[in-house]
């Protein structure tokens, strides 16, 4: 199933690549997945006893024991499908010289936090080459 919603993107991505009229220089164009989930520990403190007033009348609370637990978050980073590349990967002379090997439908993997958010194609991030850590290979 999973290997069905790649194509599914790829070729989404191709439609939606044809219908955009913005070329970018060195920028691809990527639509993020929905975000990856991660299981990550964290440790609270746990109380105590009661919260006790001090001589200033001030309560306090002692917290002697941590608890820890499993909880899922956002993992900090996302994936997400090319819609655009550079103008730089389409030119005769300097496409060879092209450090990231992305054509548009693949699935990318960067930082969520990288990128410029693009709002003039909705939900659209702009990665420069550096930003983007990786192509998911199909099986």
């Amino acid at each position: 199933m999973e290997e069905k919603e790649i194509i599914d993107q790829s070729q989404l991505a191709q439609d939606v690549a044809e219908k955009i009229r913005y070329d970018f220089y060195d920028y691809f164009l990527v639509k993020p997945l929905d975000p990856i989930k991660v299981k990550k520990e964290v440790s609270k403190p746990v109380a105590t006893g009661d919260p006790k007033k001090d001589k200033d009348g001030i309560e306090a609370q002692d917290f002697d024991k941590v608890e820890t637990e499993v909880v899922e978050v956002n993992s900090d980073y996302r994936k997400g499908v090319v819609i655009k590349r550079p103008l730089l990967y389409d030119n005769e002379e300097t496409k060879d010289k092209a450090v990231v090997k992305a054509e548009v439908g693949d699935i990318v993997l960067f930082r969520d936090a990288a990128g410029l958010r693009f709002d003039l194609v909705k939900d659209s991030r702009l990665l420069r080459m550096y930003d983007i850590l990786g192509i998911e290979r199909q099986k």
